[in-house]
């Protein structure tokens, strides 16, 4: 089983989404792992967001991220991280799919609900920047051998 992490920005707590967001996870069949609130600050966001650091919308996302305290989860499945990419939909809310995350509930390219791990790899890092080890729970979900195959996992 792959982990993967999703953060549900401040966009969605203003909007009272959260509950809607994790619900649509849940009924895909994903295992929530690991669930917190917290208030991130500028060197978290600094190394969350390195790979935009030359783009002139940097500083703008680090203190949209920092306008309210967030939802950092972890989420486990069968390709986790690619499940939860489609479910989440494009970055920018106006071209993404109707039924995707982005695509019911934003219209904004910064004001999208949701940050989710692009990749195995980076959700490994991305989950080290936010979680303990103790954070993160495992057990047995009653309904996976109603989800995957036996030969599947």
């Amino acid at each position: 089983m792959e982990r993967t992490l999703v953060i549900l920005k401040p966009s969605a707590i203003q909007r009272e989404l959260v509950g809607e967001v994790i619900t649509r996870f849940e009924r895909k069949g994903l295992r929530l792992c690991g669930i917190k609130m917290m208030q991130l600050d500028d060197a978290i966001l600094s190394e969350h967001y390195a790979h935009l650091r030359e783009k002139p919308f940097f500083q703008r996302v680090k203190n949209a991220m920092m306008t309210t305290p967030v939802i950092v989860t972890c989420w486990e499945g069968l390709n986790a991280a690619a499940v939860v990419r489609n479910m989440t939909g494009a970055t920018n809310g106006q071209n993404a799919a109707p039924g995707t995350v982005r695509g019911d509930f934003c219209v904004s390219m910064q004001e999208n609900i949701i940050h989710t791990s692009d990749s195995p790899e980076n959700a490994v890092v991305e989950l080290n920047r936010f979680f303990k080890p103790e954070e993160l729970f495992e057990y047995k979900k009653c309904s996976f051998d109603y989800l995957y195959a036996n030969d599947e996992c």
